[in-house]
């Protein structure tokens, strides 16, 4: 084998834990560092012999990293480590902000194509696998009408913009699809459905100490992009009951193009997921995807780039032959 990708790690939480886990499943990528905000010692890795540095030492690194895993939140992280870091490294992030991502995708590109980088952007399963499926049915059932359900899960992107509000000392949000309007799509009625008709927003609020519950609650009700177009509850909870009851981290969820061909004939594609471990699976869909954002670079191609721009052959550490004679 040649010499294997060279990766690092921006951030050591859930995500970071997962593609520290992910990385270790794959025979051509080696994780050689992991870079936190937080006092290195602090920091156990499940590998003890990879070291943690401050992230405010990355610049030294960048001939010894081949490609940078970015597992910052959406809310407050990405917007900045995302233009600051693509202009030192190749890098991969799980950006899913959805409204937000065009801008995003332009203070990056700005930045990599500076530098010469490659940086994939929103890669994960939603946006990312989920929006892969939204283009071939659209594509291939010009006529017809495309759902995406979430849930019922933990989504780690609003569980972040729950906890790093104000009077909020911990928090997760469950995203749970409305199972009235999942019928009437499974029915291929092709019903036309508002966001706030086809999921429910349920969180579950520790708050600080002598933080308002009332003032907390109005703040998330009201997040734009995360929770004010939705029927959002807000249940306030002790540390020990989080503890206890919502330490697991499980989603899922469908993508459905429903649609016609020919004279009326109905046709009806459908992806789904169901997972144990949201971090887990999206963590190891960026590593998947750090191997394009290296195999792009040594092509020549620098800039932003989504899943919609990377060819599925570049995401396996297969050859293009073995990829024709086992899964073609």
């Amino acid at each position: 084998m040649s010499q294997k990708i060279r990766v690092g790690i921006a951030g050591y939480g859930n995500l970071g834990r997962g593609t520290e886990l992910a990385i270790a499943k794959t025979p051509d990528m080696e994780l050689v560092a992991v870079f936190t905000r937080r006092d290195p010692a602090d920091v156990a890795l499940v590998n003890k012999n990879v070291p943690v540095y401050k992230l405010d030492d990355i610049a030294q690194f960048q001939d010894k990293i081949d490609v940078l895993v970015l597992c910052g939140g959406s809310k407050s992280d990405l917007p900045e480590q995302g233009p600051a870091l693509s202009a030192l490294f190749n890098t991969v992030d799980s950006f899913d902000t959805h409204a937000k991502i065009p801008e995003y995708f332009e203070a990056v590109n700005n930045s990599a194509e500076l530098a010469g980088k490659t940086s994939l952007i929103a890669i994960g399963w939603d946006p990312g696998l989920f929006s892969i499926n939204r283009l071939f049915g659209e594509a291939i059932l010009p006529e017809g009408a495309t759902y995406t359900f979430w849930g019922k899960g933990l989504s780690q992107g609003h569980s972040d913009a729950i906890r790093r509000l104000p009077g909020v000392k911990a928090g997760v949000q469950y995203t749970i699809p409305v199972e009235e309007a999942m019928n009437k799509v499974r029915s291929g009625t092709m019903p036309v459905l508002s966001t706030r008709e086809k999921h429910k927003r349920d969180c579950y609020v520790v708050l600080a100490e002598g933080a308002s519950a009332s003032e907390v609650e109005r703040s998330i009700v009201t997040m734009p992009d995360y929770f004010a177009d939705y029927d959002t509850k807000v249940t306030f909870i002790t540390e020990e009951e989080l503890k206890r009851d919502h330490t697991a981290m499980p989603h899922g969820g469908f993508v459905i193009r429903s649609g016609k061909t020919g004279a009326g004939t109905n046709q009806v594609m459908e992806y789904s997921l169901a997972l144990d471990s949201n971090p887990e699976f999206t963590s190891s869909v960026l590593v998947a995807y750090a191997r394009a954002a290296y195999r792009l670079n040594q092509m020549g191609q620098s800039g932003a780039k989504t899943a919609f721009d990377v060819p599925p052959g570049l995401l396996s550490p297969k050859s293009a032959a073995e990829l024709r004679k086992e899964l073609l």
